[in-house]
């Protein structure tokens, strides 16, 4: 089968995580994406996270963090600060139908490669720039990482225990959530372009944009109350229960979505006039007097441990899961039933376990064609491909430290 995005070709000059993120996605879907690099550098994600290592446990120059972004891509070294390697660029630019970068706003149009730039020479370009605090604002020239914006959205404000200070998510948020919606942007900008709405378009894309959208229904709750949400822990703003509970041995996570799954709860747990009392009946009157109610449910579980009580909530019909480390969540008969992690051929071990794409497409599935690209392993084979760089060129492009 050919996948959806065969045929569409990506110069990504992106890095670290957002940008990479995001055209590993369009490279899972088919593109052929080739990622620009600093020559002798690479993409500073080469350098962060846990290192690979081989069978004799020795780490090798592979890290996580590059390895979880940067599958399926081609990677040719280009000094973009240099005028040669600015042609470059634009000669690629020239033979593709998309550009991505996170550089600073602006920084690129001092070497010519900004949007207005690049759509003189190619005018159907999707041109996706990812920033910190998008391209206009009094913050717009500032650098800015996941954890500004985890700061700056309110989400760390409302992330963590009630008697706690503001807590991070565990993971760069804020990068994948830009991630999906530069995606988003630019599959919308590519349709655009082929029903003849446009010819290419620039999208804009702002970390700090994309993680208050990604607030929805608290930052609405907010915008219609005015009241900030409170931090509490792993319980909801809006049912209850909605939390982790101690078990006798292991804790777990219950909720209830109705009255009708609440009113299987208070059965299963052995106290079914929890559901008659008017105070519990119903979600609202269960959210105002969630303080009596917690706690009677908190000694209910912790009277048995944790496997039992999973397997008598499945039975009732109530939602429940196990709180699990990343070595349990990957065992998990469901997730291995769904294939989430992927192999691949992947020279300096043999293979490279990884994180599955979760779309599945039934007609025009994702495809898994390379693993994570070395530094500039590509670039003989592009600039003979798609440049048409002479042989000497070539070598003396080396020497001079522009490929």
């Amino acid at each position: 089968m050919t996948a959806p995005l065969h045929g569409i070709r990506v110069l990504d000059l992106s890095r670290v995580f957002s940008g990479p993120f995001a055209t590993q996605m369009l490279a899972d879907l088919g593109a052929d994406v080739i990622k620009v690099e600093r020559p002798g550098m690479g993409d500073e994600a080469r350098y962060q996270g846990s290192p690979l290592r081989d069978a004799d446990g020795r780490p090798l120059d592979w890290t996580s963090s590059f390895l979880a972004m940067n599958r399926g891509k081609r990677s040719i070294a280009i000094d973009v600060a240099n005028p040669e390697g600015q042609a470059l660029v634009r000669g690629l630019a020239r033979q593709s139908d998309v550009f991505i970068e996170n550089f600073k706003a602006g920084d690129l149009a001092r070497h010519g490669l900004d949007y207005a730039s690049l759509r003189a020479v190619n005018p159907r370009l999707v041109y996706c720039s990812i920033t910190g605090f998008g391209q206009d604002g009094p913050r717009a020239r500032q650098p800015g990482y996941d954890l500004v914006f985890q700061a700056m959205s309110g989400i760390m404000s409302m992330t963590g225990e009630p008697d706690g200070p503001p807590q991070r998510v565990g993971y760069s948020v804020s990068d994948i959530t830009a991630a999906y919606h530069a995606v988003i942007g630019i599959l919308s900008a590519l349709h655009a372009r082929q029903a003849g709405l446009c010819e290419g378009q620039h999208i804009d894309i702002a970390l700090l944009d994309c993680q208050l959208a990604a607030a929805s229904h608290v930052a609405m709750g907010y915008l219609l109350s005015g009241s900030q949400p409170a931090r509490i822990g792993t319980r909801s703003h809006f049912m209850v229960p909605y939390q982790a509970f101690d078990c006798a041995d292991q804790p777990l996570v219950v909720m209830c979505g109705n009255d009708d799954q609440f009113r299987r709860l208070a059965a299963a747990l052995g106290l079914p006039g929890l559901a008659d009392d008017a105070r519990y009946a119903a979600n609202l009157q269960r959210m105002r007097h969630q303080d009596t109610l917690v706690p009677l449910l908190e000694d209910a579980l912790r009277a048995r441990p944790r496997a039992h009580w999973l397997e008598a909530l499945d039975r009732a019909g109530v939602p429940c899961a196990p709180i699990q480390d990343f070595q349990q969540a990957f065992d998990d008969p469901q997730v291995r039933h769904r294939q989430v992690i992927t192999h691949l051929p992947f020279a300096p071990t043999g293979t490279l376990p990884m994180v599955a794409n979760p779309v599945r497409l039934s007609e025009t599935p994702v495809e898994y064609r390379r693993p994570p690209p070395a530094l500039g392993e590509h670039t003989e084979e592009i600039c003979a491909q798609l440049l048409q760089v002479p042989v000497e060129r070539l070598r003396a492009l080396r020497e001079q430290g522009i490929l």
